[in-house]
C-alpha cells in the first residue's frame, strides 16, 4: 500500500510565494512521475506540473515562469515552488505518482491566494 502525505498549503496575499511538499511512503520502488494537480471549485481536476525520474518536467500553460516542480528520487519526494500567485490560483492541490501499472493520489492540500 503506498501512502503521500502533503503539506505546504494555506493563504496567502497575491504575489505571495507557497511551497508545497508530498512525501510517498509504502510499497514504492521506482516511482516514473510525480506530479502535482488542483482543482477549483465547480472545475475539473487540472494537471499543474509534473516531472520524470528523469528530471524532464512537464508545465500547463497558466504557470510556466511562476512555479517549479522538483524531486528526490532517493526520498520519493516531489515539492512545487510557487510564486507570483494569483487568486485564480485558488484551489486544493493534489500530489499524484505513477509507477510501473500503479498510481496514488494525497488526499489534497488547500492553496487560497487573496488579499
Amino acid at each position: 500500500q503506498v501512502q503521500l502525505v502533503e503539506s505546504g498549503g494555506g493563504l496567502v496575499q497575491p504575489g505571495g510565494s507557497l511551497r508545497l511538499s508530498c512525501a510517498a511512503s509504502g510499497n514504492v520502488f521506482t516511482i516514473n512521475v510525480m506530479g502535482w494537480y488542483r482543482q477549483a471549485p465547480g472545475k475539473q481536476r487540472e494537471l499543474v506540473a509534473a516531472i520524470f525520474r528523469g528530471g524532464g518536467t512537464n508545465y500547463a500553460d497558466s504557470v510556466k515562469g511562476r512555479f517549479t516542480i522538483s524531486r528526490d528520487n532517493a526520498e520519493n519526494t516531489v515539492a512545487l515552488q510557487m510564486n507570483s500567485l494569483q487568486p485564480e490560483d485558488t484551489a486544493v492541490y493534489y500530489c499524484n505518482i505513477a509507477w510501473g501499472r500503479g498510481a496514488a493520489w494525497g488526499q489534497g492540500t488547500q492553496v487560497t491566494v487573496s488579499s
